[in-house]
């Protein structure tokens, strides 16, 4: 997906920098930069959920607890 971004001049340069150091496209370097962000940075959960899942955010977990019911 395109999106268009004002950034500071000072920053510009900087990811052009980065850019020409690692060989990669600005957009490259652009894209590895809200990766790293988002990695330290997680969306919170969507509070929409409802009925069973409200205030569930692990399935996975869930589903395991109920098949450790089955075995006892």
């Amino acid at each position: 997906m395109r999106t268009i971004v004002n950034l500071p001049e000072d920053d510009l340069e900087a990811i052009k920098a980065i850019a020409r150091r690692e060989h990669v496209s600005q957009a490259e370097a652009i894209r590895r930069a809200i990766k790293a962000y988002l990695a330290n940075n997680p969306p919170e959960p969507d509070p929409t959920a409802f009925g069973l899942w409200a205030g569930r955010t692990d399935g996975l977990r869930y589903q395991e607890a109920l098949r450790e019911e089955w075995s006892r």
